[in-house]
């Protein structure tokens, strides 16, 4: 893990780092400004009010908007924060890698999505630390009516054996007294940012209000493990080579925590970046080696 010391002026990391520990999750909440919050807005204009979820998990009334990173210049500067940085850097490994990136908007009448955890399909046998974490940033504010996220303080440090414990007692309408007492949404301003660990029992909140709730998500991960989104095949070279060192270390094209994780012949991925660029074993076939 990266060291304390490391963390940006004017951020106590300590705090952060004892809440989630303690309760799985931390809020930022001045991680946005107001021009970033409106270029969010900009950036994200475009690409909304086309798609809706395809079950009930994703939400009927819920759009979602993929690879955000590649989407406007906000997201790739929010990706790389240095207060996110400092404080994932304790719980994930140096080079952890940037998994996810989407937009989320539940729109009125949406209901409450069921409760999960971001890194079950590690099937790795809890408790166990996190192998990836989230990040929400709200968009708009987050409240009880609009559909605020709903955590479970605590969650983090339960067993398989627990959390299927539960999912059993809810699909048999059964109370589940750690999750009827204890869940609560994560109110929260404009701008505001819940960081949780991805063992932590989460779900969209419903919508009971008449306005969408716009949020976006940026999940992380440890640096040897699959990936959810493939940025190699979702971002064209082109851009990625105008995104800055640490972004580009974060979608992948890094080889220094392993030189074989990743790699391309042999080579580190950021060859792949260079103009021009053809991989040897296409070369020697198109020169007929």
């Amino acid at each position: 893990m990266d060291d304390m010391a490391a963390a940006p002026a004017g951020l106590d990391v300590g705090p952060h780092v004892e809440a989630m520990r303690r309760d799985g999750y931390t809020i930022i909440e001045d991680f946005l400004s107001p021009a970033q919050i409106e270029a969010v807005r900009t950036g994200l204009h475009p690409f909304l009010g086309h798609y809706r979820g395809r079950n009930d998990f994703e939400g009927h009334k819920t759009e979602r908007v993929y690879t955000l990173v590649a989407r406007a210049k906000v997201f790739q500067d929010v990706a790389e924060e240095p207060r996110l940085m400092a404080i994932l850097g304790q719980f994930l490994q140096p080079r952890f890698l940037l998994t996810a990136s989407q937009a989320i908007c539940i729109y009125p009448g949406e209901t409450a999505q069921r409760l999960h955890t971001d890194d079950s399909f590690y099937p790795i046998p809890r408790p166990r630390p996190a192998i990836s974490i989230t990040v929400i940033v709200a968009v708009d504010p987050f409240t009880e009516q609009n559909g605020a996220t709903v955590i479970v303080p605590g969650s983090h440090r339960w067993s398989n054996e627990q959390l299927t414990a539960m999912q059993e007692a809810r699909l048999a309408g059964r109370p589940v007294p750690e999750v009827d007492e204890g869940a609560r949404p994560a109110v929260m301003a404009a701008g505001a940012a819940l960081v949780m660990l991805g063992t932590l029992l989460h779900g969209g909140g419903a919508n009971r209000s008449d306005a969408p709730r716009l949020a976006f998500t940026n999940q992380y991960c440890e640096p040897w493990v699959r990936t959810q989104e493939n940025f190699f095949l979702a971002i064209p070279k082109e851009m990625v080579r105008e995104y800055s060192p640490r972004v580009r270390e974060l979608l992948g094209y890094d080889t220094r925590l392993n030189s074989f994780m990743g790699m391309v012949t042999a080579s580190t991925p950021a060859k792949a970046l260079e103009p021009g660029w053809v991989p040897p074993v296409v070369r020697q076939a198109a020169q007929g080696d």
